[in-house]
């Protein structure tokens, strides 16, 4: 078996106008399944390193967006191929960098490669544009590249939340600058260099760095729209630092999505209670959509209980992200496991039950890493922290509730509104969503098990703006265009 280790450090590299950066300064990213061991070093690049991406951009997007959109896909199915055959290496480093497990990161860039082809088939159909002829003469309505997409992302699903920016944003004649997380910038920067190597120079380009080059790319005035994911609190600082040029935005943003599980949910499913244990702790929880705590009828909440605990002990097994037993590694970071023990401790606190769950595969393992068992949380009040912010980890509590007014209320207080499950009677589950205010609600099933390419993504309130995925994500990088072409040019009437 393959273990989760690297005999030498890869050094990566900023690529800006087509070609290889180096930069004087360099941070290190650690294997978080043996955090002594360095994955790679990225660059750290300077706020000139960024201006001269997005010149690059800006040079490049003026013939650009003439380039044929056939021209387009093609390109961007050669990148497809390579992708395809570069998997293993990418999925590889991908768990290196990342700690999820290799099926996991497998099944990640299974979805950027879904969402990458189903971009090049409908690309033609947002950019064709239309003719409208009526009584008043003829109208031209076209999609337009807007321009230099500035493109942030973050650490938990690199690869697909940077090419459900990419894949449309290039289709439909735009340039990007792209800037990781250092969390997790390896993996997606050689995915970045696969892409990149298909299209002219200046194209598509990637930058590293801190905050000086993520205020250069949410201020710079060459920028026309940026798509970003992440907290919701960055989103605030980039909405001001845009707002000074009025640049077009995609934000996806925090979650704290909740799973309902209505009385006429059978709890003895255990394909179903299985969906919802994985829907509770993929990626060890690090994932927006993931259902972050969980409403129970109180007329099966001991039984559903029990059943949960059960089946989360058959599915849960933790330790090195290499071994094909394991389904969940470790945390992506030491902050991120901070934060989340500190929820658990505060539970502790405020008098709640932790349960432990699933089985460590590896004790040395588990001791040398970023690791923390999953945990259930019984006990708790609506109003306290664990349940009311995102955890963003491998913990998840579990609530009673009377009726669907209570829960409806309880899920429509949060200031996010992201994803949603309803459990139980697809009739009476569906009437609940109709009343849940989210930017999708699944049933019977949440979180990526429910994730559909074809249909558009995203949040209301405080968890995002815009929407990614199906063909409104791909129109979402495009500006429409009026050129209306009167038969009758006589003016009505106008006094002198």
């Amino acid at each position: 078996m393959e273990t989760a280790t690297i005999t030498e450090p890869i050094v990566v590299h900023s690529i800006i106008n087509g070609e290889k950066v180096k930069s004087e300064k360099q941070f290190p990213r650690e294997n978080p399944t043996r955090p002594n061991e360095i994955v790679c070093y990225a660059p750290i690049n300077t706020r000139e390193d960024t201006i001269r991406a997005i010149d690059a951009a800006y040079n490049a997007v003026s013939e650009w967006k003439w380039t044929p959109v056939e021209d387009r896909i093609a390109r961007m199915r050669k990148a497809i191929d390579k992708m395809k055959s570069a998997t293993p290496e990418i999925a590889r480093l991908l768990s290196l960098e990342h700690g999820k497990p290799l099926y996991d990161a497998e099944g990640e860039i299974a979805v950027s490669l879904m969402w990458m082809e189903f971009a090049c088939d409908h690309v033609k159909e947002v950019v064709q544009g239309e003719v409208r002829e009526h009584d008043k003469g003829k109208t031209i309505i076209s999609q337009d590249p807007i321009g230099v997409v500035s493109a942030i992302t973050p650490w938990n699903y690199p690869i697909s939340l940077s090419t459900i920016k990419i894949a449309p944003a290039l289709l439909t004649g735009n340039t990007m600058v792209l800037k990781p997380s250092p969390y997790a910038p390896l993996a997606v920067s050689k995915v970045v260099e696969i892409i990149a190597s298909e299209f002219p120079p200046g194209v598509l380009n990637i930058v590293h760095g801190e905050a000086d080059v993520g205020v250069e790319l949410t201020s710079n005035e060459k920028v026309a729209k940026i798509a970003f994911t992440g907290g919701t609190n960055t989103a605030k600082h980039i909405m001001k630092a845009a707002s000074e040029t009025i640049k077009k935005m995609t934000l996806e943003l925090g979650g704290n999505d909740a799973a309902i599980i209505l009385k006429s949910f059978d709890v003895n499913d255990e394909r179903a209670m299985r969906r919802l244990v994985i829907s509770n702790f993929l990626t060890a929880g690090q994932i927006c959509m993931i259902a972050k705590r969980v409403y129970v009828h109180r007329s099966i909440y001991k039984e559903f209980v029990d059943k949960y605990i059960e089946a989360a002990n058959k599915w849960i097994r933790i330790g090195d992200p290499f071994n094909p037993d394991v389904t969940i590694g470790p945390v992506n970071n030491k902050k991120q496991v901070e934060y989340v023990q500190s929820l658990i401790d505060d539970a502790k606190k405020r008098g709640a039950e932790v349960i432990k769950l699933g089985r460590i595969i590896d004790e040395d393992v588990f001791g040398q890493g970023y690791f923390m068992q999953p945990t259930l949380v019984l006990g708790c009040d609506y109003g306290d922290p664990i349940v009311v912010e995102e955890q963003f980890g491998p913990t998840v509590p579990v609530l009673p509730f009377d009726d669907e007014e209570q829960v409806i209320q309880l899920h429509n207080e949060s200031i996010y509104g992201l994803t949603s499950s309803v459990w139980g009677d697809e009739e009476e589950a569906v009437r609940v969503a109709r009343q849940i205010e989210a930017g999708t609600t699944m049933i019977n099933t949440a979180a990526i098990q429910g994730l559909d390419v074809q249909f558009p993504f995203g949040g209301v309130k405080q968890s995002g703006v815009g929407r990614e995925y199906g063909v409104e994500g791909i129109k979402t990088y495009t500006e429409t265009h009026v050129i209306n072409i009167p038969t009758e040019l006589e003016l009505p009437y106008i006094p002198e």
